[in-house]
């Protein structure tokens, strides 16, 4: 596992922003959205780790420029918490997957200076997406850390004709549906949702539990009523005659 590098102590702040837009657009900002939602969710049980979307990575301790900023990343044995930046000595470990979502004009950074520092830090497992088509080709790519070097991923085509890669940090496939990004779990085939979907599909659920609960409620009280007639029944004296004696015969 990589380490952080040690300087002197230092009491310089480290700022979480640098005044610029999260995302050059939408085509940027919805899959980094979405990536991070998934995400979230898949891991919503784990305590242990710590997924983020575009937060900056403090590296060297005392070393404002020692800083990267992954689009998404995702640390297996840090506590899920929230964090205005991520400062790699104060944390158990660093990221092990990262994911990038790239364009042409930031192809030399996610292309070149970023796959050096992430090998530097030890993250396993490093993805690009170019959701425009701007210039990778295919436009999802995977590298896998190996002996300190990036090398690359062996993709799948479905029988759909969707470009597979399979994450072994996350235990995810990542999936190019189109040119859309996607997150499935190889065990049941389940895509992960939109924030919208996951929404309207919250939304649908309630609605449904909603209705069921009124059912409910209303059978209840039905069969309470009848129950009550019942007893009534029950409990009233029989006003009919009684029944005639056979008379002997003579």
């Amino acid at each position: 596992m990589a380490l952080p590098i040690s300087s002197p102590a230092s009491t310089l702040d480290y700022p979480d922003t640098d005044g610029m837009p999260m995302a050059e657009s939408e085509f940027q900002l919805l899959p980094l959205l979405y990536a991070v939602g998934a995400l979230r969710a898949h891991f919503r049980t784990r305590a242990d780790v710590y997924v983020a979307g575009n937060l900056f990575i403090y590296y060297e301790e005392g070393n404002r420029a020692a800083v990267v900023a992954p689009d998404v990343f995702v640390v297996i044995g840090a506590p899920e918490r929230i964090r205005s930046s991520y400062l790699l000595w104060q944390e158990p470990k660093g990221p092990d997957f990262v994911l990038e979502v790239t364009s042409y004009s930031t192809r030399h950074q996610d292309q070149h200076e970023k796959p050096s520092i992430y090998a530097r830090l030890g993250v396993r497992e490093y993805f690009q997406y170019d959701p425009t088509g701007d210039y990778l080709v295919p436009q999802l790519q995977g590298l896998r850390l190996v002996e300190g070097t990036y090398q690359p991923m062996s993709a799948t085509v479905l029988p759909t004709g969707e470009l597979t890669l399979h994450s072994d940090v996350l235990g995810l496939d990542l999936r190019l549906a189109g040119d859309m990004l996607q997150f499935y779990d190889p065990t049941t085939s389940r895509r992960f949702l939109t924030y919208e979907e996951s929404e309207q599909a919250r939304q649908q659920a309630e609605a449904q539990g909603r209705h069921e609960a009124a059912l409910r409620q209303a059978t209840e009280a039905r069969l309470a009523e009848l129950e009550a007639r019942l007893q009534t029944v029950q409990a009233t004296p029989s006003s009919a005659p009684p029944p005639r004696q056979a008379q002997d015969t003579l």
